[in-house]
């Protein structure tokens, strides 16, 4: 079994390929310390395709990634220095697999197949590695109105529930969100959530101690406040915001969105308005105030991510080449920009 590295490494995926209208090259691996301009890039993983989603095993000290447009995920030991070795790729069970979670008890990865429709479920070896998909459960239901986003079922995002009990999959396609179960080697579907028509469910966020989730809906630009009951495996719409600034009048979509380790603040990130929303939590209520609008620094700020600290928020702008940090105001949520980086097509950020 490979040795955890420290803490202190972060690891940034980019899209590739001329389809994606990519310029990067693979995984890039920095030494963190201080703000991001601080950090040192210790090397890259080249020849991947589209790694465009990671997450980090620290007890392991292994990443994977999925492969955007392609059928594998594949595992990395990282070692101290920064250095990945590949444990291996395995199958997906499915086509363009967007994003993946661990299950609690490390035996599994759990991964989204956007582009057929499907989750699966790959065991992990005990040194990290994958096996090939063991089950496949296809995402069941009509699709949305959209004409060309959502032809099919499209599950986005693979989220564990505060418990661990459930996996949560926002399906872009079929304007759901399904709560699965996992027993045994197979997963079940323990509920479903209907969203607005065109709404397009893209990524959820859990409150950090309170039964809330907050859903980004991709399409028509607004976050859902959730309530949460873990012990039914149910979620139950409360209410709904707009991302977007009222003044805003041109073509964006939601893309990422993240909650503040205090529970106090909600970011959602907009591309093509380029700009991070900012919400007040109400969580006695069960919704979310605007608070303002802060630019992204870049175009396209399809991923955001917190700094391990929790006080820094850092965005991946995609079409803009470049990693950019913001300090969060702890009174006010307010985000000033503290540094940037360039990186070519960065679209996820991932911490060991």
């Amino acid at each position: 079994m490979p040795r955890p590295a420290p803490l202190g490494l972060a690891f940034v995926g980019c899209f590739t390929t001329e389809r994606r209208r990519a310029r990067g090259q693979g995984i890039d691996v920095y030494r963190t310390g201080g703000g991001l301009e601080d950090w040192t890039h210790l090397g890259r993983v080249e020849g991947l395709t589209n790694p465009s989603f990671l997450v980090t095993d620290p007890q392991r000290g292994v990443v994977y990634t999925v492969q955007g447009d392609g059928e594998a995920a594949s595992a990395f030991a990282a070692a101290a220095d920064g250095t990945l070795r590949a444990l291996g790729s395995a199958a997906t069970g499915g086509t363009n697999s967007v994003h993946q979670a661990l299950d609690p008890s490390g035996r599994f990865l759990i991964v989204a197949n956007y582009a057929s429709g499907s989750v699966a479920l790959l065991p992990v070896r005990p040194d990290g590695g994958l096996e090939p998909a063991c089950h496949v459960l296809p995402m069941p239901g009509e699709p949305g109105p959209h004409r060309t986003e959502q032809a099919g079922a499209h599950p986005h995002h693979v989220v564990l529930a505060p418990e661990g009990r459930h996996a949560i999959v926002p399906d872009k396609g079929l304007d759901r969100v399904f709560v699965l179960g996992l027993e045994g080697e197979r997963l079940g579907i323990a509920s479903q959530t209907a969203m607005r028509p065109g709404a397009g469910p893209r990524h959820i966020a859990f409150h950090p101690d309170r039964p809330l989730a907050f859903l980004v809906n991709e399409l028509d630009s607004s976050i859902a406040t959730c309530r949460w009951d873990g012990t039914a495996g149910t979620l139950t719409p409360l209410h709904l915001v707009p991302t977007l600034p009222p003044d805003f009048f041109g073509a964006s979509t939601a893309a990422a969105i993240v909650v503040t380790p205090d529970g106090r603040f909600v970011y959602a990130s907009n591309r093509g308005q380029d700009g991070i929303a900012r919400f007040r939590v109400d969580a006695d209520a069960g919704r979310l105030d605007p608070a303002g609008w802060t630019q992204a620094g870049g175009r396209d700020p399809r991923f955001m991510t917190l700094s391990p600290d929790g006080r820094h928020l850092l965005v991946a702008n995609e079409q803009g080449d470049s990693l950019v940090e913001f300090a969060i105001d702890p009174g006010s949520g307010d985000l000033t920009r503290t540094g940037s980086r360039p990186s070519l097509s960065p679209c996820t950020v991932a911490f060991l």
